[in-house]
């Protein structure tokens, strides 16, 4: 069956950088796209960036771009999620979750999800 596992979270101080992984089974990446969400305490869920298999076309939420960078490894099976230069506002709970087709940044339209990894940016 279809599983995601987030991992690399952790304290960052502003201006930090950390690495997110998303190791990914039980499906072929090559009709699937991931996108990397967030949520903060009170806050809706937002998508961060995702990656589209089918056609290869990357994108970011507004508040990321510049920063963040998703990728990811073929031979791994995972999709990898580069911080950089975060601050405060980045603090959140980040998912992985996937769907058949194309980028959507409508969370409801994902089909499958991992547990999740705190992300807390803080001095």
């Amino acid at each position: 069956q279809v599983q995601l596992v987030e991992s690399g979270g952790g304290l960052v101080q502003p201006g930090g950088s950390l690495r997110l992984s998303c190791a990914t089974s039980g499906f072929t990446f090559d009709y699937y796209a991931i996108t990397w969400f967030r949520q903060a305490p009170g806050k809706e869920r937002e998508g961060v960036s995702c990656l589209s298999s089918r056609d290869g076309i990357t994108n970011y939420g507004d508040s990321v771009k510049g920063r963040f960078t998703i990728s990811r490894d073929n031979a791994k099976g995972t999709v990898y999620l580069q911080m950089n230069s975060l601050e405060p506002e980045d603090t959140a709970v980040y998912y992985c979750a996937t769907r058949w087709g194309f980028c959507n940044s409508d969370y409801v339209e994902y089909d499958y999800w991992g547990q999740g990894t705190q992300v807390t940016v803080s001095s």
